[in-house]
């Protein structure tokens, strides 16, 4: 097990991650009772250290994420972790460098977890039997710890390892484009304009429907985030799409719906009724997307072919040059707007594919 010290004074450690040119960073989070996932421990590796730092001590942490969130991190599919953190102190990190998307351009598998890189690259097995941890609770088990540590003692070697690797291929500058791509703040946009697009089930609605089904959606996100509970937990998929395809005029025919309850009924059930009314005005502006048509689906095929041939002459899989809902994408909205069309993509297909536009 790797020998790390844990910090509940973050502050202390400010001056120790200055003088570091990289950093390990992994976080433990918990968001199942929440619709915001709770920072419960950040996991660092600065030179031969590694440090697991408490983020719900009363101590200050100002100093701390100064100087944690200036270095460049190093990370294994960090997006939930940028994500956390951002909601946390309202910033992001500085550079990050994902080992797992420069693995992805080394051939290795596109969403390979942590212990099968570490595998790969050190022939190390590693303990994840304590995935499911509750790592809200004081004090934390010295398992858990050790568990925690061992995420990021290998982030540090494993780049090393990686860089050498992408620069002997020349595609070190491609690791750290896709890598900068994680820092764009509308990856992590979880505003309710949005909502109707995580709807599952509301594809098919037309019209009047769409209209409330979109009302409800985006009525039941910032309910969410207001009282800081999943979204499940404040009306259920089930039961919003019942309520749309019923569409209730009264409180009594609201409460008669499957799944809906009684205490939302009487809590905000006027609420959900003006939505509904509402969206009576919104209908014209509510049609599914159309399906794709023939030509759309041929060309699509011969996309994917395009870049499945340019894949297996890198040595990468499909998804890391291109992935289908992202081809699907661009030729139903007849954008330039994607990352195929930019970066190191656009000198080995995204030309290719534009031209086919």
């Amino acid at each position: 097990m790797p020998n790390y010290r844990f910090v509940d004074e973050p502050d202390t450690l400010a001056s120790a991650l200055t003088g570091q040119a990289h950093l390990g960073v992994d976080t433990e989070f918990m968001r199942e009772k929440t619709y915001f996932a709770q920072l419960c421990l950040v996991q660092i590796a600065a030179g031969d250290e590694i440090y697991c730092v408490d983020p719900l001590t009363d101590s200050s942490q100002d100093a701390f994420w100064k100087a944690l969130l200036a270095r460049d991190w190093i990370v294994h599919s960090a997006r939930q972790d940028i994500e956390v953190i951002l909601h946390t102190t309202g910033s992001m990190p500085t550079s990050v460098f994902d080992t797992q998307i420069a693995a992805a351009l080394l051939g290795y598998p596109a969403q390979m977890g942590y212990a099968g890189l570490v595998k790969e690259l050190f022939g190390v097995d590693m303990d994840k039997s304590h995935t499911r941890a509750d790592w809200t609770k004081r004090p934390l088990r010295d398992a858990f710890l050790e568990y925690a540590a061992e995420d990021v003692e290998y982030l540090l070697p494993g780049f090393e390892r990686l860089r050498e690797r992408l620069e002997a291929k020349g595609r070190l500058q491609w690791a750290r484009e896709d890598s900068r791509l994680l820092l764009d703040p509308k990856l992590y946009d979880t505003g309710a304009e949005q909502a109707l697009d995580r709807l599952k089930g509301a594809r098919n609605f037309r019209g009047r429907k769409r209209a409330a089904a979109a009302r409800l959606a985006a009525w039941r996100e910032r309910e969410a985030i207001a009282r800081n509970r999943p979204r499940q937990w404040i009306l259920r998929d089930s039961a919003l799409l019942d309520i749309v395809g019923q569409l209730p005029t009264s409180a009594r025919q609201l409460a008669a719906i499957d799944g809906v309850p009684a205490k939302l009924v009487a809590r905000v059930g006027q609420e959900l009724l003006q939505e509904i009314a509402a969206s009576a005005s919104d209908e014209e502006n509510y049609s599914p997307p159309r399906p794709p048509s023939e030509a759309q689906k041929a060309l699509l095929k011969e996309m994917q072919a395009r870049v499945k041939k340019c894949a297996e002459a890198l040595g990468i899989a499909a998804e890391t040059v291109a992935p289908r809902r992202e081809l699907a994408t661009i030729i139903l909205s007849r954008s330039d707007r994607s990352r195929v069309f930019s970066g190191w993509r656009l000198d080995v297909i995204g030309n290719e594919l534009l031209a086919m536009l």
